[in-house]
């Protein structure tokens, strides 16, 4: 299933669609430095309520969305770093977005996978940190995607199907759900969580995409693995951070095969 890559030469709509994209990455990166800050700790511990220096963090909304830094430190003099993510989210975001709006095209289901673009971001940014897809995230996501997939097959142009779409879901979560009971050192829980989102968003184009994001996710695991111990970074034993390759992987087959 191929979307229209083009109106003639250059399609302005298409154009505008990409622009529009890069603009909602930027946006939505800006917002992701301080909730990734605040959920990047270990399991069992509650939600980060202060900056590095110790004061509190605003309530409602402020206090998880915004900017790496405390006002109260930038106040207090020039030399207050800030934490966390700095532009690098709004980077990986733009970037990303971008190239969905580029391989997407003008299809309903672009929305959604913008919309997820954010989330998947911040997944990677935790995961790195402390190993950890907190439920906060994975959960609302994957009822969000379904949500949002289902209303996307009702709208005219889209290309893909939703009940492929659940079906792979269902499939790619009791695959990591069995590879977790079989080496639970080897995959955490979290990303069992992940995986039914992830079978979603590949399900929806047909079950080579689904099989083609999910091999790309171990590959990119594999390799990353093989280079660090090449590197004398780690050994067999060392612990790597599965969440990046698996969404990694769900991007680069969207990217080249829907």
């Amino acid at each position: 299933m191929s979307p229209p890559r083009s109106c003639g030469t250059v399609c302005p709509v298409h154009v505008y669609l990409i622009v529009a994209a890069t603009v909602w990455g930027i946006a939505g990166g800006l917002l992701l430095p301080r909730a990734a800050y605040r959920l990047a700790v270990e399991a069992g511990r509650p939600w980060t309520a202060d900056c590095p220096s110790g004061h509190p963090l605003p309530a409602g909304p402020r206090g998880w969305l915004g900017p790496a830094r405390c006002a109260r430190c930038a106040a207090a003099g020039p030399g207050a770093e800030p934490y966390g993510m700095g532009y690098g989210a709004a980077l990986a975001c733009a970037l990303g977005c971008a190239a969905l709006g580029v391989a997407v095209g003008a299809h309903p289901e672009l929305v959604v996978w913008l919309l997820l673009m954010p989330v998947g971001v911040l997944l990677t940014r935790i995961d790195l940190l402390v190993f950890r897809l907190p439920d906060v995230l994975t959960l609302p996501a994957l009822a969000a995607t379904g949500v949002l997939l289902g209303v996307a097959a009702l709208l005219p142009g889209h290309d893909g199907s939703w009940l492929r779409a659940l079906i792979a879901a269902a499939v790619l979560g009791l695959v990591y759900l069995l590879l977790f009971f079989v080496n639970p050192a080897g995959m955490g829980f979290g990303d069992v969580k992940l995986a039914p989102t992830l079978g979603f968003v590949l399900g929806w184009y047909g079950w080579p995409v689904v099989f083609t994001g999910t091999f790309a996710g171990f590959a990119l695991g594999a390799v990353a693995g093989i280079v660090l111990i090449a590197s004398r970074r780690a050994n067999r034993k060392t612990a790597l951070p599965f969440g990046p390759f698996m969404l990694l992987g769900t991007l680069g087959a969207l990217l080249f095969l829907a």
